[in-house]
This record gives structure tokens, C-alpha cells and sequence, in this order.
């Protein structure tokens, strides 16, 4: 199915296919409009080689599909995967995805002791933290000039306020970046190398020096903690619950790869989005602080920066006219849900004044709803005062080169000038 052919009607459209994904935009949002037409519909899986094919899976590409199986846990769950449609042995999932794979009580335990790290003190120093770094990033833009913005500005912000957060020396934290993007890497060649046993073993290495990383750093916090997160999490102690220095290790992962990823993507896709509409542009550039709230939301729902999770069926189940048999595979596409003309008016219009704006880009109602959503909301949304503030004229200057990737709508470069 090349690029340039159009999509000509339903039977054309294969999720599972890579060159699907390597469409424009534009493309991709009408097929999944196609789709929403229907009923779920369901496609085979990838062949991974190594990895045995799965059964295959609905498409959850509706609003009211995605809200309904993200508000059902007990039906629609996440183990044994929610970030892998093949299934992938079990200490693979759980080493890479930490509670997203997992389901209450493992899931509540877990949420609950991170949870009691991020303390009104800590929350309140993390904020504060957000605007110095954002500070010195413009800084340092203004004074390089035109360049590459994901690596100069967008990269930079989540990154530095994870490693700040979790206490991770500076010398640690380009290894933190670079294994990041491997372990989000998609289909990228480009990180992953161009064979599945290749890819394989680059995404073990890098998540074993992620957790080897905070292994080390763990030791050091219980022999002489800090006020860091890290010293928070080896130290929490909730009715005798403590994690396990292999869940420290995951959530590290998890930490780093999904706090550092999509954020850095909802800056550089916000930065786009602003080059493209202009006249978006110069009505948050006239009042930032009253549309930013709306318009970072926007953002989110326009950009979708994390495209799908699955969910697993552990019983037969209706739900909206269609009958789900226990143990079906269903991906929850918030790409398509967040773009479904029964819940959004003129959903293609990038429109930052959008009210409501129910979107699904932190992930659906439930126990699963992202636990950084505050925090991702907080830095775009201080980067972006940054930038207008000192370089209101910032633009992309080219197309941005995207991530391969059905999983992350991601940006590895862009240039920018102002």
C-alpha cells in the first residue's frame, strides 16, 4: 500500500501495516474517520518474527468506545499488555511498561506508594524548577539563533525536570535521553536498527541501563537520602508496602521514557501547529494566560502524542451494540477518538479557544488516566510562555522529520527560526 496511492475504501485499511503509518497525517485521519463508521473493526497483527502472531484485534476508534473500556477495568484490562499488541513474554512487559501493565491491586499498590513521592513540598519545588529551566533554555536559544527545536528547546525541558526530579547526576543524563527514545522508538530504523532481532536487543540494552542507572542511584539513597524522588520512593513505607527494586527500576523507565517523550512532542507539535495557524498564534500571543489553559489542551487533543494503548477482554461483554468475547485484544485508538465528530465540533480545526474539549490524550477516564498529566500540562505550558515571552516569533522552518512509529506521534527534528 505506498504512501502516494489514496486510501480507497475500508478494505484498504491495515493498522498493522507500517507503511499505513508513514502517510501523511491527513491521510491517517481520514481512514480512522472512515473507520469510525463502522463498527469495530478487526485486523490481524504484525508478523514480529521472533515473537509469535497474536489472534489479531478490534480497533477502538471511537469516543464513546475508548471512554467506556478505559472506565472498565475489570473487563477491559491491562495485562498482560497495554503498550504491545503481539504478546511479549510476561517480565518483558512488566520491566517495560511498570503499572501501565498491570491491573488493580498490583495496579493500586504500586500507584499509591509512587503517589506519596510527589509531596505538596516536592510538587511545589517541582514548579518552580519548571520555570528556571525554561528560563535557561531560552537563554541558550537566544543565543544560538536558528537551529534544530526538539533538540535545542523541546527535548531539553522534560528531560532535565525528570533528572532534577529523580536526582540523576548530569553525567547520566544524555545516556537518559538516548535510551529514552530507544525504548519509544516505534519502528524507527533510525534507533532500532533495520532487523527485529536488532531491534530486540537494543531495546533490552537500553532499558537495562535505564534500571541499572537507578539501581545505583537507589543503593545510594538508602545509605544517605536526599530530598529527591528517588530518596521519596526507596524510603516510602505505606502499611509495610515498599517497591521492589525491580518496580523502581521499571518505574524509572516508565518515568523516563513517557515523561521525557510526550512531552517533548506536545512542545514541538504545539510549535507547528502555531506556524501552520497563524491567526491562532496572534489570538493566544494577545492574551497568553487567558487562552493558555484551553489552547495546551489543544495542543493534547490536535497533536495526540501517544496514539493507541491495548486493552485485553476477561469476559464476554457488550458494549455499545458490539459483543466482545473473553480474551479479544482491543487497541483504544485516542488518535481517532480525540478527532470523532460525535463529541467534536469541526474536529480537524485546530481551535484553542475548544469548550468543552473532552479529549482522551492523557488516556481515558479510569484508574490509568496519566499520573504526570499535571505535570506535562505544567511544562508545556511554561515553555510556551518562555518562547512568547522572549521569542514570539518563533516558527518551524521546514517539515518536521516524524518518528515511525504507530505508537508515539513523534517529532526527532524540526527546524525553527525567530
Amino acid at each position: 500500500m505506498p504512501a502516494s496511492t489514496p486510501i480507497a475504501d475500508l478494505a484498504d485499511i491495515d493498522l498493522s501495516d507500517m507503511e499505513f503509518w508513514a502517510r501523511p497525517l491527513r491521510e491517517r485521519h481520514a481512514a480512522f474517520a472512515r473507520l469510525r463508521r463502522h463498527p469495530p473493526v478487526f485486523f490481524t497483527e504484525p508478523d514480529l518474527g521472533p515473537v509469535p502472531t497474536g489472534p489479531g484485534y478490534y480497533a477502538l476508534v471511537r469516543h464513546a468506545d475508548v471512554v467506556e473500556a478505559s472506565r472498565t477495568p475489570q473487563v477491559f484490562a491491562s495485562q498482560p499488555s497495554a503498550i504491545s499488541i503481539p504478546d511479549l513474554p510476561e517480565g518483558f512487559n512488566e520491566f517495560f511498561g511498570s503499572m501501565i501493565n498491570l491491573d488493580d491491586p498490583r495496579h493500586a499498590r504500586m500507584r499509591r506508594i509512587v503517589s506519596r513521592g510527589f509531596t505538596p513540598r516536592m510538587l511545589a519545588k517541582l514548579q518552580d524548577d519548571v520555570q528556571r529551566i525554561a528560563e535557561d533554555i531560552v537563554d541558550d536559544l537566544v543565543r544560538t539563533g536558528p537551529c534544530d527545536f526538539v533538540s535545542a528547546v523541546a527535548a531539553r525541558l522534560p528531560l532535565t525536570v525528570i533528572c532534577e526530579l529523580m536526582g540523576i547526576p548530569e553525567e547520566h543524563r544524555r545516556m537518559v535521553f538516548d535510551n529514552s527514545n530507544i525504548v519509544l522508538a516505534g519502528n524507527d530504523p533510525d534507533y532500532l536498527g533495520a532487523d527485529v532481532e536488532t531491534a530486540l536487543t537494543r531495546l533490552l540494552t537500553a532499558g537495562g541501563e535505564l534500571a541499572g542507572l537507578l539501581a545505583e542511584l537507589a543503593a545510594e539513597r538508602r545509605a544517605a537520602p536526599t530530598g529527591d524522588l528517588t530518596s521519596a520512593l526507596v524510603t516510602a513505607d505505606i502499611d509495610g508496602e515498599a517497591l521492589t527494586d525491580q518496580e523502581l527500576g521499571s518505574f524509572f523507565i516508565l518515568l523516563a521514557v513517557a515523561g521525557n517523550e510526550t512531552t517533548r512532542n506536545a512542545i514541538s507539535h504545539a510549535v507547528k501547529l502555531l506556524t501552520l495557524h497563524p491567526e491562532q498564534r496572534e489570538l493566544w500571543w494577545s492574551d497568553f494566560e487567558a487562552y493558555a489553559a484551553p489552547a495546551v489542551e489543544e495542543v493534547i487533543r490536535y497533536a495526540s502524542p501517544v496514539v493507541w494503548m491495548r486493552r485485553t477482554v476477561t469476559r464476554d461483554h457488550e458494549m455499545n451494540g458490539h459483543r466482545y468475547r473473553a480474551g479479544d485484544k482491543v487497541v483504544l485508538y485516542y488518535a481517532s477518538a480525540n478527532r470523532d465528530s460525535a463529541v467534536f465540533t469541526d474536529p480537524d480545526t485546530f481551535d484553542i479557544t475548544r469548550h468543552p474539549n473532552p479529549h482522551v490524550g492523557f488516556g481515558g477516564p479510569g484508574p490509568h488516566f496519566c499520573l504526570g498529566a499535571h505535570l506535562a500540562r505544567r511544562e508545556v505550558t511554561v515553555m510556551l510562555r518562555e518562547l512568547h515571552r522572549r521569542v514570539p516569533g518563533i516558527r518551524s522552518t521546514g517539515r518536521p522529520e516524524r518518528l515511525v512509529s504507530n505508537f508515539v506521534n513523534g517529532i526527532k527534528s524540526m527546524p525553527c527560526a525567530f
